[in-house]
């Protein structure tokens, strides 16, 4: 899986999750329960994963979408 974006607003993680499900592509919301650690606060952003072969799909359609600001780059590859 690689990292697509990262933010610890949730309505930026919503509706990236939102366009990745209209164009079909599969994607895992890393951290989501960080917030049990953390007092709700949300100070540790989320990180939105997808499949290595979607990722640059995945970040052209978040681009697309506006959420150029949130994209990670390269994408942590993550095992």
């Amino acid at each position: 899986m690689q990292e697509v974006l990262r933010s610890n607003d949730f309505v930026i993680i919503s509706f990236a999750q939102a366009v990745l499900r209209d164009v079909g592509i599969d994607y895992f919301v890393a951290d989501l329960h960080m917030s049990v650690v953390e007092g709700s606060i949300g100070a540790f952003p989320r990180r939105l994963q997808v499949a290595a072969e979607d990722a640059a799909r995945a970040r052209r359609v978040l681009g697309e979408a506006g959420l150029q600001a949130w994209l990670i780059a390269g994408g942590a590859s993550q095992a």
